[in-house]
């Protein structure tokens, strides 16, 4: 083997300098681009096509669209668990990514076809789907979720995998700037471009176009195979956290052992063979009892578990309150979806000079923004802070996320302040009343929660990469989707609850967010209770990042597999020697070539 094989985790082959880095990821960098930009031009227009030839109501149309992102942002745990368990990353992107451009075709034939779109039914219904119409609606719109969120689930992590050597910290932190910055540029195209093809001409242009980007965009990806680094998938994730769970329960009765030393762990050359080695940490020390060899007990699966798979999962229990510390965020993110583009489509001025501005093409402020602050941040910025702070990425990546919740309490507040301008004037007016504020009104609140989230989810992914166990990448990256998804879900619950409670104590009998007009609505008092939410979100979130412990540097092993040419000893308690064959090493390369040949 080469140097560089023998030096990196023997998760990933082959690790020859070649291949991997900036080289590799330039495909990684076009699929982001061609695929967001077809992604993020729907989410923030599809909107009015439930409202328009689908004839949903608001509330409905809202609800639709939360879900839809929900439902593709927890799928992406699907696609890590996959990506982790049984398939390479890349080829589960490739998988998930045929899946959503079938997903994307289905939807273009139906907003093409007039025989499959509803029939429009009334005002009083909140929705005129029904029959093999609704079962087509929706069997493509959750393929297309489906895919996509597979694809988000593996994607991360095998960018990741092509900065996996231990002295490629700074560019593992720049390869996450520049994910975001890709995934920007291809979002500014498609929230002018394909927003302004599918509201001025035709709504399947722009899902036509959505679907070839995409249809491109994994064929790119496709062509970057050799360039690759690819892992060797490991054992279940999941299996490794339920042996732990299950050991520890079962070990509860026996006293822990005087010094961590004690508890079972494989030796440092046993180590070169298997996964990377996790220190010993004091927090949660219940679970160490999965890590007591018991007296005459064998060293074998559900009897003992090693000290690195019991922090493996205090790893991912420390994570979990950071996870549930951003949900707040994306549900205001929520919001810019749905009912900050209504603001726009109601009594606001959207001429630029004689080109009419589609309300959903608003957030190409935001993005602009963002196109030029990622690459300051990356290239003034993080030198500048590495100075001070001697971290790599800068800061780390919670402080990075604590600055995105606080901008986004401030957006909401901001957007709050912005509707009750809009409302007092479309009050004030007739709705066939010409100008009305400028659209450019909107911007704010778009502009700094699009900051907030440069600071959130590029932190959030490259915490959870960072973080996770070596054989929980594509998983743990995950978290920051699922993070999304359960905001979007909560979206969704509160304009439903909001609904049901204001309405009965509101003197109109009427909740804030009731029927399709939204100058009738009370949207800026949502917004405002968004806003009061997310300061104590983030009062939450300051308890749980200063509580957090890093996960401690694996310790370097001076076993290398390229110097495993001669028989490897390991020392029993018992005086005994055992010596473990001289092929193993060969073997251990051969297994891993047969693995990846076929993935």
């Amino acid at each position: 083997m080469g140097e560089e094989e023998g030096k990196s985790n023997n998760s990933l082959y082959p690790m020859e300098k070649k291949r991997g880095g900036f080289t590799a990821s330039i495909f990684i960098f076009v699929l982001l681009a061609l695929d967001n930009m077809g992604f993020v031009a729907n989410m923030v227009s599809i909107v009015l096509y439930f409202l328009g030839p689908m004839h949903f109501n608001l509330a409905t149309a809202a609800n639709t669209l939360t879900n839809f992102m929900g439902t593709n942002f927890l799928l992406s745990l699907l696609g890590g668990f996959i990506s982790d368990t049984y398939l390479s990353r890349y080829t589960t992107c490739l998988i998930f990514g045929s899946v959503q451009v079938v997903g994307l075709s289905m939807m273009t034939i139906q907003a093409y076809s007039k025989a499959l779109q509803p029939k429009f039914c009334g005002l009083d219904k909140p929705s005129c789907m029904e029959g093999g119409i609704g079962f087509y609606f929706y069997v493509s719109l959750y393929l297309w979720a489906l895919g996509s969120g597979g694809v988000k689930g593996a994607l991360p992590a095998l960018g990741g995998d092509q900065f996996g050597h231990k002295d490629e910290a700074k560019k593992l932190a720049t390869f996450f700037n520049l994910f975001l910055l890709s995934s920007t540029l291809g979002a500014t195209i498609g929230v002018t471009v394909v927003v302004w093809v599918s509201t001025t001409k035709a709504w399947y242009w722009g899902f036509f176009i959505s679907t070839m980007g995409s249809l491109i965009g994994f064929s790119v990806l496709a062509m970057g195979r050799p360039f690759y680094r690819l892992q060797v998938p490991r054992e279940s994730p999941l299996i490794r956290v339920f042996q732990v769970i299950v050991l520890a329960i079962k070990n509860r009765s026996l006293s822990p052992p005087g010094s961590s030393a004690e508890l079972y762990e494989i030796s440092e050359k046993e180590s070169a063979f298997t996964n990377e080695k996790i220190s010993h940490t004091e927090q949660f020390s219940f679970l160490d009892k999965a890590a007591i060899l018991g007296k005459d007990t064998k060293a074998e699966p559900w009897k003992v578990c090693t000290v690195t798979q019991v922090e493996e999962v205090k790893v991912l229990t420390r994570m979990l309150p950071i996870l549930l510390s951003t949900i707040i965020m994306n549900t205001c993110l929520a919001q810019l979806q749905t009912f900050s583009v209504q603001q726009g489509n109601r009594s606001m001025n959207r001429k630029l000079g004689h080109f009419e501005v589609p309300a959903p093409s608003i957030p190409v402020i935001p993005l602009i923004f963002m196109c030029i602050l990622i690459p300051l941040y990356e290239y003034f910025f993080v030198p500048f802070a590495r100075k001070i702070t001697g971290h790599p990425a800068g800061i780390t990546q919670l402080q990075r996320v604590g600055v995105g919740l606080v901008l986004s309490a401030v957006s909401m507040a901001v957007a709050g302040i912005v509707e009750v301008k809009r409302r007092n004037y479309a009050l004030a007016h007739s709705p066939l009343a010409p100008g009305g504020i400028s659209l450019f009104w909107l911007s704010f609140q778009y502009a700094i929660f699009g900051i907030a989230d440069m600071f959130t989810l590029v932190g959030l992914l490259e915490f959870f990469y960072r973080e996770a166990p070596a054989g929980m990448k594509s998983l743990s990256t995950s978290f920051t989707w699922l993070s999304l998804s359960f905001g979007y879900f909560l979206s969704s619950i509160f304009v439903s609850i909001i609904n049901a409670v204001t309405a009965k104590i509101a003197p109109s009998k009427l909740g804030w967010l009731h029927g399709i007009d939204i100058n009738q609505n009370n949207v800026n008092l949502f917004y405002f209770f968004l806003a009061i939410l997310s300061c104590l979100n983030f009062a939450n979130y300051l308890y749980w990042a200063s509580w957090y412990k890093y996960k401690p540097e694996e310790p370097e092993t001076e076993v290398q597999l390229k110097e495993v040419d001669k028989p490897l000893v390991i020392e029993h308690e018992n005086g005994s020697n055992k010596v473990i064959a001289e092929e193993v090493s060969s073997f251990q390369t051969e297994e891993n070539k047969e693995k990846v040949a076929s993935l």
